[in-house]
């Protein structure tokens, strides 16, 4: 229609008494302004998946984020490989699969075991590479599986992976929604990790005097928060872990226990996998 029709169409209704209503989207009744933050927005966050330890659980907001990446860094016996196989005891035990790529082979099926982990429903994975071992998961979160966690080991690092691979790899784990838990001796996934948490130096604590037996009981780290994209974690906290022999198939063992450490630590809560 061109400008004349419309024209035309304009005078032809008003000599037919037409009155034009004026358009009122922010008047009448019930109308309002709104600022685009301030609406209602459709709640899509999931809760987290807790891995049975207070401090970590307490530090990441309740636990490990759904279609995330979480990256724990630690040095030799901080405890970031015990946080794995609590978070993979609290899968398994929940009738969830998991899966574990283990670049080094530091895990110990036994022990695993008398943590708590549900070995019928872990997958294993042991690449040589840290190239592998990334592929490994991106693959395993393809599959489907709803927990991915991925333990590189201890320097020299072999076969590093450019930064898109870990940003694919973040990704991978937001379009499964899965839980994808990354343990590392030091930062590797860069800014395609939504939270970091660093463990310290870890603190042993003794047991034995004289001509005694002197036993480790126990170990504690600090944890600090370096970069949480949810901006639900908070804080700092301690993380003690504690061991005492117990008797398995093999003879005298040495697994997680509720037993409470003593001697010199600093520790202020001790936990323990399920």
């Amino acid at each position: 229609m061109g400008a004349s029709e419309a024209l035309g169409l304009e005078r032809l209704l008003a000599e037919r008494g037409f009155v034009p209503k004026p358009l009122a989207l922010l008047s009448g009744p019930g109308a309002k302004l709104h600022v685009a933050s301030a609406l209602p927005r459709r709640e899509t966050r999931e809760a987290p998946f807790p891995t049975g330890l207070a401090p970590i659980d307490g530090l990441l907001g309740g636990g490990l984020a759904r279609g995330r990446l979480t990256e724990l860094v630690g040095r030799r016996s901080s405890g970031r490989f015990s946080v794995l196989l609590s978070a993979l005891a609290s899968a398994t035990s929940c009738g969830e699969a998991a899966a574990l790529v283990d670049r080094g082979s530091h895990l110990d099926p036994q022990a695993a075991g008398e943590a708590g982990v549900r070995l019928e429903r872990l997958l294993w994975a042991r690449p040589r590479r840290v190239k592998e071992a990334l592929a490994a998961a991106e693959m395993l979160l393809s599959a489907g599986f709803p927990m991915v966690a991925v333990e590189l080991g201890l320097p020299p690092l072999t076969g590093s992976a450019p930064e898109a691979a870990w940003v694919r790899l973040a990704r991978a784990a937001e379009v499964e929604r899965a839980v994808l838990l990354l343990s590392t001796p030091y930062r590797l996934a860069g800014f395609a990790a939504g939270a970091v948490v660093k463990m310290t130096e870890p603190r042993f604590a003794w047991k034995g005097e004289g001509r005694s037996p002197v036993l480790l009981v126990g170990s504690s780290s600090s944890l600090f928060l370096e970069r949480d994209l949810g901006g639900t974690a908070r804080g700092s906290g301690t993380l003690a872990l504690c061991v005492y022999p117990g008797t398995g198939n093999r003879g005298q063992t040495t697994v997680f226990g509720p037993v409470e450490p003593k001697g010199n630590t600093r520790s202020k809560t001790v936990v323990c996998p399920p």
